[in-house]
């Protein structure tokens, strides 16, 4: 086999470092550096159907990010906490609404809808996981699933703007009830008319003028539950906040171009919104202007992906944090062996996947459940880091920006000074005055 190999390998870089370089396997490698393999693939598969491709799991571009904030270390000035004294995480939405929603934890599971995204069986696990981790999961824009809704002690239930799939029935069970006007990952693109499909008690939203009656409709049908809004950051995001607040909103969800989807067109999910960090900063800015900070709580999501940044954008201003793709990541863990090596991980998760049917939900439930734990301990340690006993006491003082550029977009104050001008001992001699010192 040495010999065998020895031989072939010798053959084929010979080949590589004599032909001409318009017959060299290596023009692939400037080929793929300059356009990117991902590029490279995306064309043939466009190549292959005329017809929009439909990427999984978000873009791959990489946005600015949380990465050039710090948090200050306590030390003498005040002092850290030992990790026997307890942190309270809890976390209120909606705090003007008749039943607000309590969760012990600021991580709160995104929309994912059954059948147009996600199995049944993966719902369940998001739903049994949200309860063990006293948090709240949301049905995404899907089917109702009346077992989901027993499984999680805390339900948020998405009203599209066109309300398919949905009863007052199913409205009157919710803990939270969100009107869903787009998301970060496919900004806000047209949703399929279904007129058929809607019951006359459910009102549609067609124009912003139906923002205001269809917050009261939802008030009432949900019997005091929070109501929130659902729509990606953009940088009209001000003005479409007025209209939320106008329309008496308990809550708004704000979604990043970092965020993922089950599938959704490139273009969408490259070259639309704005990134996390710089939507999370302008909303948290307007509603402080607007006086309404504690009055509607502001949940964000897009590209979260550990303890840290959350904290980050919970210091920030940011109310709770909607998590998807790493609650996808928590609940396949290892039962993804059971796709790959032939199939792709989605292929678990996605309804209609060939491997789907081999999903334990109970054991993604309780893999969810150990994710949304850990990770709200590690926050509780950031917590006792900061000196502070809550997480409501973080704030924006806790942070220090490590580049101008995050200072600039954020407000944070910069962790250096600029060094003043510098002389030359030369120059320095000629500034002194004769005679002097």
């Amino acid at each position: 086999m040495r010999w065998l190999i020895t031989g072939a390998s010798r053959f084929a870089l010979r080949i590589m470092m004599t032909d001409p370089y318009l017959e060299n396997l290596t023009e692939l490698v400037t080929a793929t550096k300059r356009t990117g393999v991902q590029n490279i693939l995306e064309t043939n598969l466009r190549s292959e159907r005329a017809e929009v491709l439909e990427r999984p799991l978000g873009s791959p571009r990489k946005f600015i990010g949380f990465d050039g904030l710090m948090f200050v270390s306590s030390h003498l000035d005040r002092h850290a906490l030992p990790h026997t004294i307890p942190v309270s995480t809890e976390t209120i939405i909606g705090p003007a609404a008749r039943r607000p929603l309590k969760v012990g934890t600021p991580l709160l599971i995104s929309g994912m809808a059954h059948k147009t995204a996600l199995t049944d069986r993966m719902k369940y696990a998001f739903a049994l996981g949200s309860s063990e981790a006293d948090t709240a999961t949301n049905t995404g824009e899907g089917p109702f699933l009346p077992k989901e809704r027993s499984l999680a002690n805390r339900l948020i239930v998405q009203y599209p703007r066109m309300p398919v799939y949905r009863t007052l029935a199913m409205l009157e069970q919710a803990d939270a009830l969100e009107i869903q006007l787009g998301q970060g990952a496919s900004a806000g693109v047209a949703q399929a008319p279904y007129p058929h499909l809607i019951r006359t008690e459910l009102p549609p939203l067609r124009k912003p003028e139906d923002l205001p009656r269809i917050v009261r409709f939802l008030k009432d049908a949900g019997g005091g539950v929070p109501v929130g809004v659902k729509f990606s950051f953009t940088n009209n995001l001000e003005r479409e906040i007025d209209l939320c607040l106008e329309a008496g909103v308990d809550y708004l969800a704000m979604e990043g171009a970092q965020a993922a989807t089950v599938k959704a067109a490139p273009i969408l999910e490259d070259d639309f919104g704005l990134p996390t960090i710089i939507g999370l900063s302008r909303a948290v800015q307007h509603l402080q202007l607007r006086g309404m900070q504690d009055q509607v709580s502001l949940i964000v999501s897009g590209g979260f992906t550990s303890p840290g940044e959350c904290l980050k954008a919970l210091a920030l201003g940011a109310n709770a944090i909607y998590l998807g793709t790493m609650i996808l990541f928590a609940a396949s863990h290892t039962q993804t062996l059971k796709a790959v090596p032939w199939e792709p991980p989605t292929q678990l998760a996605v309804d209609g996947g060939k491997v789907s049917k081999k999903f334990n939900w109970r054991l993604g439930g309780r893999n969810v459940a150990n994710f949304l734990i850990s990770s709200t301990e590690e926050i509780k340690e950031g917590v006792r880091a900061l000196g502070k006993h809550a997480l409501r006491q973080v704030s924006f003082s806790d942070l220090i920006a490590l580049d101008e550029r995050t200072a600039d977009i954020t407000g944070v104050p910069l962790a250096y000074k600029k060094p003043a001008r510098r002389y030359s001992n030369k120059k320095v001699r000629a500034l002194v005055p004769s005679g002097g010192k």
